[in-house]
């Protein structure tokens, strides 16, 4: 026969209702349940004619066909569609159809002008069917296809879907992902639109939300060789910490995912996020429900229409002859053989009795897709209505102007509905024809802690924003701790990230050490000079200031000297004074011992000094007094040895004295000299008044927890030293000078208790530098220096005083008759050297 003839056999394969406006319907029958979905469809145009507030007069029909769940298939379907348009177009060919031998061909009722669509299915079906029917101005309304291509209103013009577009449930993933702190997580798609458009969407929402990483995106081939799982899984196990697996997949691939992933023995390690492809169905994860322990999945927000239970359960072999392929779900449902003329009879299988009822004698479970049948229906229902009540004002039944209903005008009024549809929810389009995203998160868990045996537990809903109770959620290993999907760690506290380039959720964590603290997640920086670190380095806080208080254990050493020391000074002093006009205490000069005391006591004195906290008052006297007193004993010191020796030198040369050996002059020199260390001072004070600082670099230690802030002097190491230099000056040159003397008699002895002073001295500080300066790192530098400074002036000045004066003291005290023999002795040795004029006041030779 011919073509033409060929589809007008074809086209008795179909559910056909009369009425004056007809819609079509593409469901496919020998998957999900079809049967299901078309008897929704029949359940919505019987309630729809039924109703005398909807559409009042006016019958709508059907013709609803099998798409097999193939496009090239279903595209053939869908252009019986449009038989009627295109067989007015082409009514004057009719005369030219000749079938082979002369037949005539065979002759149809005009086919019924189809004025909206309901279907499909699969996204990829109803792409190839919108491309049909837009050709046609023909309206179709899907009630189960969410590729978000299908959101192209320039490609699918006259598209709509009562559910939401993979968009939304991309984003709804996005948020769980982000909900559950995952930041790395690998994607699975099945090869095909609703695959790889479902992930290209997920891709791009979570690249631009940002804080979602893609480790790997793997598509599963639509004919996968032997062992192509098992790869997948070696591919997936490349990033191990993406945890997370976001699928856009069929049953069929899921479940062999799943599979896969038991043989490799990862139980446990994936968690699954599913797509509404997954939904809550059972048949992906049977017999492998400890694989999917944790999964979480989405599904579009829907509920059991109690009406259409009521109709189905009552659905019979008898009352439902309509539906011509209810017979074989009849046979498959009840597990039985309907016999039919010239079949044969089937020993092994049992036959239908035709008395077996649904939900009773089978078990029953509505299907997922038929409230959006059936809202389908109504949205193109509650289109026509508006539509009549413009076209067909006050009128009821089909007036001429929506005879031929204009597809166009169809559309605007579909895309214009609002209303409640079947389970309650509002029904409405956007602008590319998309119902809201509405979906319900559920997660499957196991029972008792079983893995055999669990179900899947609503979690959460997501329309717009996510509302996820996470305390609901249990996971295999620790039940309510939410496993971790991230390719870094958080860092911790006092870390910033470093990232890896080209991975944004991939970076190290690199301590803030030192006296850096951490800015924020990704910045260290430096305290400020005056602070450090927290213990965590999360920020500043204030460095603790010390300084050399009266109380600390290093002050008391320096402070017993000091102390002891000035008690010494004091009493020798007092002795003198007391003594004054005595042999000894003549014989020792007068004038210049007690200026050389004075300075002894001095240096004792600059211990308190340094001491006492830092002030302006403080550091000032440090300046004058620290080097005052040593510069007025060792000038004291010089002239006294370099009278002796200009005497003793003059003696062998001439009777006549040296010059400025009296006690005046040799004031005048010792003052001389002390001027010198006086004015410089005094220039230094007026050049840079004094004041006190606190130094936070001298104790900044490695460990910033025990660095210190140090109140002190403007003073720096190379400064003290500087204000001592002079008077080491004097020290090496009386150094000097006592060595030259060191030859006089020993009845002139007071040059060698001088040298010996001087000898001990220039020891004491030549142990003092390498102490001072190598103390420059320590911790407890500002301890050490001070005492080391304080105890080698004490310990100068003691020396000083126990060897000129402690032992005339000791003489003057208890041993005065010691005074007269010393005189006589003095004397007699003035017949062996040149003497100066005697005097009251002047110093003789011992």
């Amino acid at each position: 026969c011919c073509r033409r003839c060929w589809r007008a056999r074809r086209a008795r394969r179909s559910v056909r209702l009369a009425g004056g406006l007809t819609l079509g319907g593409l469901f496919p029958l020998k998957k999900e349940q079809g049967v299901h979905r078309l008897e929704a469809m029949l359940y919505a145009l019987d309630r729809v004619n039924a109703d005398p507030e909807l559409l009042p007069g006016v019958r709508l029909g059907a013709r609803l066909l099998d798409t097999c769940s193939r496009d090239t298939y279903a595209l053939e379907q869908a252009l019986s569609f449009v038989q009627a348009l295109i067989r007015r177009r082409g009514d004057g060919d009719e005369g030219a159809v000749r079938c082979p031998g002369g037949v005539p061909p065979l002759r149809t009722a005009p086919p019924e002008r189809v004025v909206a669509v309901v279907g499909a299915s699969a996204s990829s079906v109803s792409i190839m069917v919108a491309n049909v029917l837009r050709l046609f101005a023909i309206p179709q309304i899907s009630y189960a296809s969410t590729a978000p291509e299908l959101s192209d209103s320039t490609r699918y013009d006259f598209f709509s879907r009562v559910v939401p577009p993979d968009s939304y449930q991309a984003q709804a993933m996005v948020d769980i992902v982000r909900a559950l702190g995952w930041n790395y997580v690998s994607t699975l798609a099945s090869e095909g639109n609703y695959g790889e458009s479902g992930v290209e969407a997920f891709v791009q929402i979570s690249r631009e939300a940002g804080g979602v990483c893609i480790a790997q995106s793997i598509k599963i081939p639509r004919e996968p060789k032997p062992g192509e799982f098992n790869k997948l899984i070696k591919r997936l196990m490349e990033t191990p910490n993406a945890r997370g697996i976001i699928i856009f997949a069929n049953e069929d691939d899921i479940r062999r995912v799943l599979e896969a992933a038991r043989q490799a023995n990862l139980t446990g390690h994936f968690l699954w996020v599913g797509s509404d492809s997954w939904g809550a169905k059972t048949s992906p994860i049977l017999n492998l429900e400890d694989v999917a322990v944790g999964a979480i999945t989405i599904l579009p927000k829907r509920a059991s229409i109690d009406g259409f239970d009521q109709y189905f359960m009552t659905r019979s072999l008898e009352n439902n002859r309509r539906n011509i392929w209810f017979a074989e779900f009849w046979e498959e449902n009840f597990n039985c053989k309907l016999t039919r003329s010239g079949s044969q009879s089937d020993d092994v299988t049992r036959k239908c009795t035709g008395e077996e009822r649904i939900g009773r004698d089978s078990t029953y479970e509505q299907e997922g897709k038929v409230q959006f049948v059936i809202d389908a229906v109504y949205a193109i229902a509650h289109a026509l209505h508006s539509m009549h009540q413009e076209l067909c004002p006050g009128l009821t039944g089909l007036c001429p102007a929506m005879e031929t209903t204009d597809g166009r005008m169809l559309l605007q009024y579909i895309r214009a509905v609002h209303f409640n549809g079947s389970a309650g929810t509002p029904v409405m389009f956007n602008e590319n024809g998309d119902a809201p995203g509405r979906y319900d998160i559920f997660q499957y868990q196991a029972a008792n802690g079983s893995a055999g045996s669990g179900g899947y537990q609503a979690v959460g809903q997501w329309a717009e924003t996510l509302r996820l109770d996470v305390e609901a959620l249990q996971w295999s290993g620790e039940p309510r701790e939410v496993p971790a999907s991230q390719c870094s760690l958080p860092c911790g506290p006092g870390e910033r990230k470093k990232m890896v380039k080209g991975v944004p959720c991939c970076w190290h964590c690199e301590p803030c050490d030192g006296y850096r603290f951490q800015v924020d997640e990704f910045t260290c920086e430096a305290c400020p000079g005056d602070m450090r670190p927290t213990r965590n380095h999360t920020g500043c806080r204030p460095t603790p200031v010390v300084r050399l208080t009266w109380s600390s254990p290093w002050a008391a050493p320096p402070l017993l000297l000091a102390v002891l020391g000035s008690m010494a000074t004091t009493t020798v002093v007092a002795t003198f004074v007391r003594h004054n006009n005595t042999p000894i205490v003549r014989a020792s000069g007068r004038e210049l011992s007690y200026v050389l005391l004075t300075g002894i006591f001095l240096i004792y004195a600059i211990t308190f000094l340094m001491v006492a906290e830092p002030g302006a008052a403080v550091c000032a006297a440090r300046r004058l007094f620290l080097g005052l007193g040593t510069t007025l004993s060792y000038s004291a010191l010089l002239t006294k040895t370099n009278r002796i020796y200009r005497i003793f030198e003059q003696g062998k040369r001439a009777v006549t004295p040296p010059p400025f050996i009296s006690p005046t002059s040799q004031l005048a020199i010792t003052f001389s000299l002390t001027s010198v260390q006086v004015v410089g001072v005094m220039a230094w004070l007026g050049a840079q008044p004094p004041h006190s600082v606190i130094d936070y670099e001298e104790q900044r230690t490695v460990d910033p927890e025990q660095a210190r802030g140090v109140l002190k002097c403007d003073m720096s190491d190379l400064s003290l030293i500087g204000c001592l230099g002079y008077s080491l000056l004097l020290m090496v040159t009386c150094t000097v000078y006592a060595i030259k003397a060191r030859g006089v008699p020993e009845t002139f002895n007071e040059a060698k208790p001088i040298g010996f002073t001087m000898y001990t001295t220039c020891i004491i500080w030549l142990a003092f530098v390498p102490i001072f300066f190598g103390t420059a790192q320590s911790a407890e530098k500002i301890y050490i220096q001070t005492t080391t400074l304080t105890v080698s002036l004490s310990l100068s000045a003691s020396v000083s005083l126990g060897m000129l004066y402690v032992p005339k003291t000791y003489v003057i005290l208890f041993h005065p008759e010691q005074n007269v023999q010393k005189r006589k002795r003095s004397l007699k040795a003035t017949s062996t050297v040149a003497a100066p004029p005697k005097s009251e006041d002047t110093e003789e030779p011992k």
